[in-house]
Order: C-alpha cells, then structure tokens, then sequence
C-alpha cells in the first residue's frame, strides 16, 4: 500500500526552513528550562507528596488554594484529576514543604487545611477520612449490637463492610449515613450508633504518595543515565552498520527530538514523571528506527547513482521512502493521540510525549538527520578531503 507514488519533492532546498523550525522550537524549549519554568520534575524525581482528594460536589479551585495558602502552604500544585464528573482534585505538595524525616507531614498538613473549610462538630471524628481501626474502635466501645467478649472480631467486620461501602461504591464520599442502608452486611444499629460519634464532611482522602528527596535523585541521575546510554549505543550501532557520520547524524536527531519534547513540557509547565521518561526512550527507539530507514535508502541509492550528487540522491532516497514513512508514522499517531484523548490523566503525560514525539521525530529524521549528511560532505569536499558519506565497507 503506497499514499504516494514516482514524488520529487525538493527536501534539501527547504533545509534553511526546517532549520529556522527546529530553532525557534529549541530555543523556546531552552528559555524556558533555563529562565521560565525550569524542567518540571514531577514527584517521582523532585520528592514530595501527592494526596488525591475526592469531594461530594464540583470543587472550588481558588477556595482550596486559599485553605491551603492559609495552611502556611506554598510550593503547591493543584489540578483537577480524573473525569470531571468525578469531582476529583490532585494536590501536589514539594519536598520543600516536608522534612526527610517526616514526610507524612505534608500530607497531615493538607488534610488540616481541607478540614479548616467547614467547622467540625465538636467530639465527632470525620467518617469519610476515618480509618478501619478507627471506626472498629469507636463501634466496640459503644457496643450498639451487645456482643460483650465477642466485639472485636465482628465490629471489625462491620467497620471494613463500611469502608468498603464507602470507597469501592460510593468513591470516597458518603453524602449521608442513609446511604449506608444499602451497603451488604452493615447492621442497621451499627448505623445509627455512628450518628453519635461520627459526622461526613464533604471531601475524602483517596489515597496519599510519599516520595523521598533522596529517591528522587536517585531517579533523576538513573533517567539521564539511561537516556545517555541509548544514544551511545544509538552511536556505535550506526557508526558500525554505516559510516560514523551517519551515527553523528542519527544522535543529533534524537537530541534535537529530546530536546523540542522536554522544552513543550517546561513550556506548558507538564510534570515530567517516570512514565513521561519511559516514553521519551521509546521516542528515541523509535525515531532511530526511522532514521535507519531514510539512511538505508541513501546507501543503497549511493551504489546506483554514482555519478549524482549527494543531495540527489538524498532526495531521491527521502521521497522513496515517503509513503512507507508516512503510513507507519499517522497510524501510530493516530493510536497514540487516541491515547492522548481518552486515556485519562493518569496516562496523560505518558501520551502527551508520544503524540509530541512521533510528530517531530518523523519530521527530524526527513529535514535534520538526511541534511547533517549533505552538509557534513560539503563541508569534506571544500576542504579538499575526501568524502565519505558514499558506499563504505561491506558488512
């Protein structure tokens, strides 16, 4: 299946194009890790806390942002999370906030500041952020069901029918102790003895992440170790396959797609987590094996079109291969944006770097890798040596 058939379009000639393209993006993406808004480590590098709060109506943003400025908070990061009509709400706390040695601390915090928002009655503990030990305590201690010595086993199971209730069904919240009535195993007594000592406030901690600063560094030194890794390997493998140039030309590339993806991320303030890292080195996979495509083409063509300059046949090679890149690249970006769309904010960044990814390293491996070779072999012959971008060594 071919999109294009017999092309002849003049890649080389837009080459001063493709390069104001390539600055203007990277430059952008440089100011702004240098000057702007830095790289935007998410948690897993930089530590912090993640607490992710579910409420029982659409949240105010700048009402949080202010309990929680008020909280004596500042390094913060607050964004809606999941589906909308979820009404869910990520807070995302620095390291700076909390001290190495108790880094549960940011959390607490959080969840004092969220309790400031509405007045708790007075000897009544929160029962959508009550824990199991919690509930299984205050129901053997009031006995609404006169079990005596046989308490603990059974309120423990009521309490846990509760909790299960309240997350697994309900998502979190409870708006009512009457919604209890429909949870399976829950004694009817048991609910009305937690009127007495329990009330329900309008949000529920769903879960909380606690990551070290000294974990964080260590991910961020691995994550730079292996994308160097790759492209050395990337490095050896073209050197020995084609010339060294053309390992030169394919490093470039992937540094230049690297580069314009981590700078969209700071531009647009995205947290670059584990995942975001996972998929700039399939990016880099990728790109490459694109790379190796146009490159093998221009090897081949180099044995058959001796007498024709370098640049055309590197045009003759890139618009051979066009549909084939072409085919390969929009259904991946097509599956990939899909991604994007409909994979929720979980795989939100992950999808936001393949979408970026895909676009500009297709586009990196027609108008930046195939010129590095025309340019470096001008460059070869003005200086009077001899070229070697041609057919090299058999393997």
């Amino acid at each position: 299946m071919e999109f294009f058939r017999n092309t002849n379009i003049d890649f080389l000639g837009k080459k001063w194009y493709f390069l104001a393209f390539s600055l203007i993006f990277s430059v952008a993406g440089l100011f702004s890790m240098l000057f702007w808004h830095h790289i935007p480590w998410g948690v897993d590098f930089r530590g912090g806390t993640l607490v992710y709060v579910k409420f029982s109506h659409t949240p105010d943003d700048n009402a949080i942002r202010s309990e929680l400025d008020h909280a004596g908070l500042r390094n913060f990061k607050l964004q809606r999370y999941g589906v909308a009509a979820n009404n869910e709400v990520l807070v995302d706390l620095d390291v700076r906030e909390t001290s190495e040695q108790e880094l549960d601390q940011g959390k607490l915090t959080i969840i004092k500041a969220l309790q400031g928002r509405s007045t708790a009655p007075a000897g009544k503990v929160d029962l959508n952020n009550a824990s199991m030990l919690t509930v299984k305590g205050y129901l053997v201690e009031k006995d609404p069901l006169h079990l005596g010595t046989d308490a603990d086993a059974k309120y423990a199971a009521q309490a846990q029918a509760i909790l299960d209730y309240r997350n697994k069904v309900q998502g979190g919240v409870l708006n009512s102790l009457d919604q209890l009535t429909s949870a399976e195993g829950v004694d009817p007594k048991v609910i009305s003895a937690l009127s007495d000592g329990f009330y329900l406030s309008d949000y529920g901690i769903r879960d909380a992440q606690i990551i070290g600063p000294q974990v964080g560094g260590q991910l961020r030194t691995q994550a730079g170790l292996a994308t160097l890794y790759s492209l050395l390997g990337m490095l050896v493998y073209l050197g020995f396959r084609f010339e060294w140039i053309y390992g030169v030309a394919a490093v470039v590339t992937v540094f230049h797609d690297t580069l314009i993806t981590v700078g969209a991320f700071s531009l647009t303030n995205t947290d670059i987590t584990l995942t975001v890292i996972a998929a700039i080195l399939t990016l880099i996979g990728y790109s490459n094996n694109d790379t190796i495509v146009v490159f093998d083409r221009i090897r081949e063509n180099i044995k058959l079109m001796r007498r024709e300059k370098l640049a055309d046949v590197v045009n003759r090679s890139i618009n051979q291969t066009l549909s084939r890149t072409i085919l390969t690249a929009g259904l991946t970006f097509l599956t990939v944006l899909a991604l994007f769309l409909f994979g929720g904010e979980v795989l939100r960044g992950f999808s936001l770097a393949l979408v970026i990814g895909i676009l500009i390293g297709t586009y990196s491996s027609i108008a930046i890798a195939a010129p590095i070779l025309v340019a470096y072999q001008d460059w070869r012959i003005e200086k009077g040596k001899r070229p070697v971008a041609m057919p090299g060594r058999a393997r």
